[in-house]
């Protein structure tokens, strides 16, 4: 089979890994830049150029989009779709799941529990909306913020006001969420591939440091999740239609708690905790579905 991994960095370890896993199980693995990607919209003949060359006989791609490049990444994967090849990711999950706030209101819509989330219009009410809450300490979160970037933890009622009005006069979109304390610096990553959890792992934000992000100096260790936090991760990812996703989810008092889901999710903290192979795991999704 010939499989194309979308994705800007070919160094990259997860590129490198599902790369190396389709190798292993004999396909033929390009690594294609979706970003130089050219797309030909003509009357029942899609057609995608890449270096100069018109790409064709591909039968399967495995998008891997960073954040920064979702609109065109999405569009390309849109091309393929429209040319009849499989794809690990739809472009319409990955538009979703790239919308914080589009994903929270359908996780929200499908009864998954979350930390209690306002977004507003600039409001000037800010004193309002951090009350709603819960009150500080709370988090505030910028709307294209990935790996931790963006997210602030304010610790009392007047830092809240302050930074909140401050993105505000910014213009940048924000969104104001309930500080879950017990969770202390820890969330769970789990790793979903066509319905299965594959890999599930803790992540604890180094000392002083509320994001447990690994990009951020935290650290992963496995985990066993419970059977709501497994059902929960699940639900998440078929939710937004994601048959790869890292859901990320905070351990509460009223029971699992998700915060994202990622549809690009990397895989080199997972499998290093884990000590599973994920990528071959990915590449048997693709085999099993693309035709």
């Amino acid at each position: 089979m010939k499989m194309a991994i979308l994705s800007r960095n070919p160094r990259l370890y997860s590129t490198q890994r599902i790369k190396e896993a389709g190798e292993k199980r004999g396909h033929e693995m390009l690594i294609i830049d979706h970003t130089k990607c050219n797309i030909i919209i003509e009357q029942k003949k899609p057609q995608i150029y890449y270096k100069g060359n018109v790409l064709t006989d591909i039968d399967a791609i495995i998008p891997r989009i960073g954040a920064s490049v979702t609109f065109y990444g999405a569009a390309v994967i849109r091309q393929f779709e429209m040319m009849k090849v499989f794809t690990a990711t739809s472009s319409q999950a990955l538009v979703d799941s790239r919308d914080k706030l589009r994903s929270l209101q359908l996780l929200s819509s499908a009864g998954l529990g979350m930390p209690k989330t306002v977004f507003t219009n600039y409001s000037k009410d800010v004193a309002n909306v951090i009350d709603i809450v819960g009150g500080a300490p709370c988090i505030l979160k910028l709307l294209e913020g990935t790996q931790g970037v963006g997210v602030v933890l304010a610790e009392t009622p007047s830092a809240a006001k302050s930074v909140l009005e401050a993105f505000n006069g910014l213009q940048a979109r924000v969104i104001a969420q309930q500080f879950i304390s017990e969770a202390k610096g820890a969330d769970l990553r789990a790793f979903v591939v066509d319905g299965v959890v594959v890999g599930a792992m803790k992540r604890q934000g180094k000392e002083g440091e509320f994001r447990s992000n690994l990009h951020q100096g935290g650290s992963a260790s496995i985990i066993q999740l419970s059977d709501e936090e497994e059902n929960a991760a699940l639900k998440a990812a078929k939710t937004l239609g994601l048959a790869i996703a890292g859901v990320d989810m905070l351990q509460s008092n009223s029971g699992p708690m998700i915060l994202e889901v990622n549809s690009s999710p990397g895989l080199e903290g997972i499998e290093k905790a884990t000590e599973k192979d994920i990528a071959k795991s990915i590449i048997r999704y693709v085999e099993r579905n693309a035709s």
